[in-house]
């Protein structure tokens, strides 16, 4: 049974302005794209779709976000939208009396740099609301969150607790903790936590899909594999919301090295898994996040003198993660943020190069220098750029790195010019939605800002090349450039049509764009009412 889909312009990305009437489609391929009169004499048409005047551009695909945690987001306290300190105090004040008995109030998205006053919350101000049961709030970046009393002693954490290599423990002017957990000295209390159950999972998994879909996605590049119940545990719970139940979504899994032996003791490889749930990359972190202060510098803060962030790894630790990726024929995925971060991913890979097949990937980029772009121009790797990054870092992170060392940050342009690249979100940390980081690529404002002012405009992408990066970008990261990313014949049957035309729009228009429909293997998704 074949498929017409026309009505409205068809934007192929085979070139950009590449233009079609129609596409057919039969099963989940692309068959045949060209006129209506042609396609309809070539094809046995039983089915067709009016679009209505509605844009058809191929699936956008995500390729970074941690999709469960996306969904957790949603089914519990979402802090994010809160503008003050008190008003995020009020509402975990507000959700705890309605939880059960020694239930824990967990909290995600707290972002002081949103405040008028942005002092991150402590210790003392949760025992001030609750003290009866713990409290565990994560920070929008989630590479710090803070806790109350309560859960230090569930935890069994105390000032004399020793912090693990690349963590921070936060202290008081008296030594005394404060609450504030950093980077690898999370897992303290992540694993004081009682364990998840498959019910909430399964549900939190199924709410991430159905709102990737109503925003416009077809696939997602994930990585959750370490954080739920472990690795097993986690890829049997992809499979089973996704291929079992049908909530239907492209996803490449990212393993994180933590699990990297479970992951080869089952058998995992790149690659390796069905049309639905496959293995991707190694992941590895290097550093932590600007707004925490921990992402790794080659310089002191400019507003905090006392530190240049935290290496999670040190060099030699690192190369040996790396090393073992290539042993078992895997190429990375490297979060990066600062420079520093950014030149000892550099350094391991260039002492362990990628000798099997697929590509490496530098997750964030955000704070460079033109030195370390131009050894990145000689590696096989592409670069996992987040756009939104500039919607909601600015202006804040001129103050934070430092005026003196903003020339190639968040420098998307020049990057894209010289090294391919792909767009995420990195949701929960940033919305799930590809528009907004479209627009935030092309005009680079914070949406917040009524003047709109842009910043570095001259690293502002074309809206062509923004919209390439949620599609021919995280094709080519997960090695489907040969059937993904374009409306071509022989490719996947994985459409994003919108209401209005993303080419022609005000392009402060375009995270206001509606989805119209979400097309996955040639199924309708989603159809906006």
């Amino acid at each position: 049974m074949a498929t017409l889909w026309y009505g409205g312009p068809i934007y192929t990305l085979q070139g950009e302005e590449h233009l079609v009437e129609a596409v057919v489609t039969e099963g989940d391929k692309i068959i045949g794209l060209g006129s209506i009169e042609e396609l309809e004499n070539s094809f046995k048409i039983t089915i067709k779709h009016n679009l209505n005047g509605s844009t058809m551009l191929p699936g956008f695909v995500d390729s970074h976000i941690h999709l469960i945690g996306h969904g957790e987001k949603l089914v519990r306290l979402d802090l994010s939208s809160y503008r003050s300190k008190q008003e995020v105090l009020q509402a975990v004040k507000e959700y705890a009396v309605n939880l059960e008995d020694g239930e824990w109030v967990i909290g995600e998205g707290w972002n002081e740099n949103q405040w008028d006053e942005p002092a991150p919350i402590i210790r003392k101000e949760l025992d001030e609301i609750v003290s009866d049961r713990p409290v565990l709030l994560k920070r929008v970046c989630r590479h710090a969150m803070v806790v109350n009393s309560v859960a230090l002693k569930a935890a069994s954490i105390d000032k004399h607790t020793e912090c693990p290599p690349g963590g921070v423990l936060g202290k008081d002017k008296d030594g005394e903790l404060n609450g504030i957990f950093k980077e690898n000295a999370q897992d303290l209390m992540l694993n004081a936590m009682p364990n998840p159950s498959e019910e909430y999972l399964r549900k939190a998994l199924r709410t991430a899909i159905a709102d990737a879909h109503q925003k416009g996605l077809t696939g997602v590049h994930t990585e959750d594999l370490a954080y739920y119940n472990g690795f097993e545990d986690t890829y049997n719970l992809f499979q089973h919301v996704i291929e079992g139940e049908g909530s239907k979504i492209r996803a490449h899994l990212l393993v994180n090295h933590e699990v990297m032996n479970d992951f080869k003791s089952s058998g995992g490889a790149f690659l390796k898994g069905s049309k639905w749930v496959e293995f991707g990359a190694i992941k590895i972190f290097t550093d932590g996040s600007l707004g925490g202060r921990t992402a790794l510098l080659s310089h002191p803060y400019a507003d905090d003198p006392t530190t240049n962030g935290v290496a999670i790894f040190p060099q030699n630790e690192l190369n040996e993660l790396v090393a073992r990726a290539r042993r078992m024929n895997m190429p990375v995925a490297i979060h990066a943020i600062g420079d520093l971060a950014f030149e000892m991913a550099l350094q391991a890979i260039e002492e362990h190069p990628l000798k099997g097949a697929g590509i490496d990937r530098l997750i964030h980029a955000q704070i460079l220098r033109l030195d370390l772009i131009e050894r990145a121009k000689k590696l096989p790797v592409i670069l996992d750029i987040q756009p939104s990054f500039v919607a909601s870092d600015f202006p804040w992170v001129i103050e934070r790195v430092g005026e003196d060392h903003m020339e190639y940050c968040y420098a998307w342009k020049t990057l894209n010019e010289h090294i391919p690249c792909a767009g995420g979100s990195d949701a929960p940390v940033e919305e799930i939605a590809p528009l907004l980081g479209i627009q935030a690529a092309v005009t680079r404002t914070n949406h917040f800002d009524l003047e709109r002012k842009s910043y570095l405009p001259e690293e502002a992408l074309s809206v062509y090349d923004a919209v390439c990066l949620y599609t021919k970008g995280s094709a080519m990261a997960s090695c489907h450039e040969e059937d993904r990313g374009m409306i071509k014949e022989g490719f996947l049957a994985d459409f994003t049509i919108l209401a209005e035309n993303i080419f022609n729009i005000d392009s402060y228009d375009i995270s206001r764009i509606q989805v119209d429909m979400t097309v996955i293997g040639g199924e309708v998704v989603f159809a906006r009412p």
